[in-house]
C-alpha cells in the first residue's frame, strides 16, 4: 500500500501526543458544551490556573482551541467542532470496550459523552 503525502500522519500523530493527556480531554469536553474562561476550567478541573494555561498554550499551537480577550479575561472555544466529535467517538468505543469486561455503570454513557456542538 502506497500513500501519497504521508506528512499527514506526522501531523496525526503530533496531535495525539497533544491529546494524550487526560486534563486536556476534559477542557475539550467542557469546550464542547460553551466557551469558557481560564478560572472556570481551573475551578471545574480543580487544578491551579498555571496549570490550566499550560495545558491551553500546547492546545492552541495545535489549533485545537482559539481565544479571545473580552476585557481582563481570555475565553477560549474549539477551534473545529469536529475534534469534539473525534473524541467522542474514541471515548464511546472506550465505553463499550469497559462495558463488556463489566467494568462501567450505564450512567458513563450520559456522564462522558459531549453532544456535538
Amino acid at each position: 500500500m502506497e500513500f501519497a503525502n504521508k506528512e499527514i500522519f506526522t501531523y496525526h500523530a503530533d496531535l495525539c501526543r497533544t491529546l494524550a493527556n487526560a486534563k486536556r480531554l476534559m477542557i475539550l469536553a467542557m469546550l464542547g458544551i460553551r466557551e469558557m474562561s481560564v478560572g472556570e476550567m481551573a475551578e471545574a478541573i480543580g487544578v491551579p490556573l498555571a496549570n490550566i494555561s499550560q495545558h491551553l498554550s500546547k492546545l492552541k499551537s495545535q489549533g485545537i482551541v482559539k481565544d479571545k480577550k473580552v476585557a481582563q479575561n481570555v475565553f477560549y472555544s474549539l477551534s473545529d467542532p469536529r475534534m469534539l466529535t473525534a473524541c467522542n467517538l474514541i471515548r464511546s468505543v472506550l465505553i463499550d470496550r469497559m462495558k463488556s469486561r463489566g467494568l462501567v455503570a450505564q450512567e458513563i454513557d450520559a456522564e462522558n459523552v459531549v453532544t456535538d456542538v
